[in-house]
């Protein structure tokens, strides 16, 4: 792993579970800093024969068999040791994060159907604290966010106008003019 301080990122959020997503954008994030998160998307050179093979063929897959490695000791050291033990004898860096993919998203699917379900049955009641309403509605995207899936500005705005209740009409049309 890298000895710069970015690693502390994934040090700090090692792969618990539950928050897949940011794990996943933490690694991306340190194996491109090492400049080796290519490994993830692009697969090994073929093996080169030894008899007709170049000194460029070798070396490129040297390369990538040394980055992949690397690749897959920053995963296993930013993972739980449960999930150490499950993924340690995987071939590479991209097996280990298909198997995690495979594992967390379904959760994460449901965990984003939850907050979405809430977010949009969310109303206002009149007379109850706007600021903690907002708060929630805050929360819920935010979850969402975290969860990978990208809510534009002007749509959160929209909910969470939408979810006040109809003594906020004069002050909705005020905003949107």
């Amino acid at each position: 792993m890298s000895t710069h301080p970015i690693t502390k990122i994934l040090n700090k959020n090692s792969l618990e579970g539950p928050h897949f997503n940011q794990w996943l954008r933490n690694l991306k994030i340190v194996l491109t800093f090492d400049k080796i998160a290519y490994v993830l998307q692009n697969a090994p050179p073929h093996t080169p024969l030894a008899e007709n093979a170049t000194d460029e063929q070798r070396v490129a897959y040297q390369n990538h068999k040394d980055n992949d490695t690397q690749a897959k000791c920053v995963i296993l050291a930013s993972i739980n040791s449960q999930f150490q033990k499950q993924h340690e004898n995987m071939d590479n860096a991209i097996s280990i994060l298909v198997h995690l993919t495979e594992l967390f998203g379904e959760r994460n699917r449901n965990v984003r159907f939850t907050a979405v379900n809430e977010l949009i049955k969310t109303k206002h009641v009149r007379g109850a604290s706007v600021h903690q309403h907002g708060l929630k509605m805050i929360g819920l995207i935010e979850q969402i966010q975290d969860l990978g899936f990208a809510l534009d500005a002007g749509l959160a705005q929209d909910l969470l106008l939408s979810s006040l209740d109809d003594s906020f009409s004069q002050f909705i049309m005020n905003y949107n003019m």
